[in-house]
């Protein structure tokens, strides 16, 4: 059994604190559900096996299985089961490749996957004491990002911030500041040419009044990149504009079989021809892409050489050229369309993102074969290989992906 993407959609990213502010996440996930739905109007809602959702925070409106609380949102009859996955910021590309096998084993043969955060929404939480009616103070924690409430028996190299591991990361490679804000310069111009020449008007849908990526910076310069301040070192790298921001958005995904295609009513978009996940030091996050892309890659049964098109989640710019320069390959072939730095990086969602604009992409340049990378927090990599179904050598019957 084959598994193949049919469908994608996302709403606009919104900034933290920006135009998506008032808005529940439940009900972002719940806009795009329907919105996914919408584009394939034969498919009768009660053939969906299933409902796989990303999220990476979980608490707050996003707590108790919003994947299912955003299904009964969208109008989905109460007998499509939602469960909702956490691999921080692979959540939703996890969600896509769990439905993925769900698909290949036969259990399902339509599955909706996909993920949510709100970053801006993410609640203040206060631990409970340890015993009753304490007399000092307690700190309420945040919870947009970053290790909170940490087990004191993790090694404290484990726990350093994000920022703090990827200037490390820069070090270890000799990636300076010149060639991180030069990437994150490439992106914003990238994505704001990607909206101004329309490739994302079929993949975006509005959200409340937001109806463009509220955080791509058309007039930002190397200039104004080289005078913001260090974020993390008084003599680091990373700025605030070498580095994704804080967003809220949502992005979903319709997955099936290629004997789903008659009931969807669409073609596929691409064939999931090699899944791959990595794991390493917790502080080492940013370089586990490229051992999830090579294991993709090799499930897939094709190596570098034929990829046209890479879509890596821009956590940082430091963490996404040491992988590309890991890879050996043309940076050019990667983020055409502008990455997370401009586009942003909404935890849950960002997984589902670059899954949905590399099928675009592969179809857009004529390309056979796409990776899809991104870097998680606590030492983790997820990537999935996509195989162009636009072409004519790409058969619907085709050997399924590994593990």
């Amino acid at each position: 059994m084959t598994s193949f993407l049919y469908s994608a959609v996302r709403t606009p990213f919104g900034r933290f604190n920006g135009a998506l502010a008032g808005v529940r996440p439940d009900d972002l996930a719940a806009g795009v559900i329907t919105a996914l739905l919408d584009r394939a109007p034969r498919l009768d809602p009660a053939a969906i096996g299933e409902v796989v959702w990303g999220n990476a925070n979980g608490a707050g409106e996003e707590n108790r299985n919003v994947g299912r609380m955003a299904a009964l949102l969208a109008g989905l009859p109460t007998s499509v089961p939602g469960t909702t996955v956490n691999r921080l910021c692979g959540s939703s590309l996890d969600a896509a490749m769990g439905a993925s096998r769900t698909i290949e084993s036969g259990d399902a043969d339509i599955v909706v996957a996909g993920g949510v955060e709100s970053m801006t929404r993410a609640p203040w939480v206060l631990p409970k004491p340890a015993r009753g009616f304490p007399a000092g103070d307690l700190a309420a924690v945040s919870t947009t990002l970053g290790w909170r409430l940490v087990n004191p028996r993790m090694p404290e190299e484990w726990t350093v911030s994000l920022g703090e591991a990827n200037e490390r990361l820069g070090e270890k490679y000799a990636v300076g500041r010149e060639r991180q804000d030069a990437f994150a310069l490439r992106s914003h111009r990238l994505a704001a040419a990607a909206w101004d020449e329309g490739f994302y008007d079929d993949l975006v849908v509005p959200a409340g009044e937001l109806r463009r990526d509220e955080g791509i910076r058309a007039d930002t310069s190397l200039e104004k990149l080289a005078g913001l301040k260090p974020s993390f070192r008084a003599d680091g790298t990373i700025t605030a504009g070498n580095a994704s921001p804080l967003n809220d958005g949502a992005a979903a995904l319709l997955l099936g079989s290629a004997e789903a295609a008659d009931r969807i009513g669409l073609d596929p978009l691409a064939r999931i021809a090699g899944r791959g996940a990595f794991a390493l030091d917790p502080q080492d996050f940013g370089y586990a892409p490229v051992e999830a892309a090579e294991r993709a890659l090799a499930r897939a049964g094709i190596g570098w050489d034929r990829v046209g098109a890479v879509e890596l989640n821009e956590a940082f710019a430091v963490q996404s050229l040491v992988c590309v320069d890991a890879w050996g390959i043309d940076p050019e072939i990667v983020n055409t369309r502008g990455g997370a730095i401009a586009i942003g990086h909404p935890l849950g969602a960002s997984g589902a993102r670059v899954l949905g604009t590399l099928a675009k992409v592969l179809r857009e340049r004529r390309e056979r074969w796409g990776v899809a990378a991104i870097c998680i927090g606590v030492g983790q990599g997820l990537a999935v290989v996509l195989e162009n179904t636009d072409l004519e050598n790409t058969a619907m019957g085709s050997t399924g992906a590994g593990a």
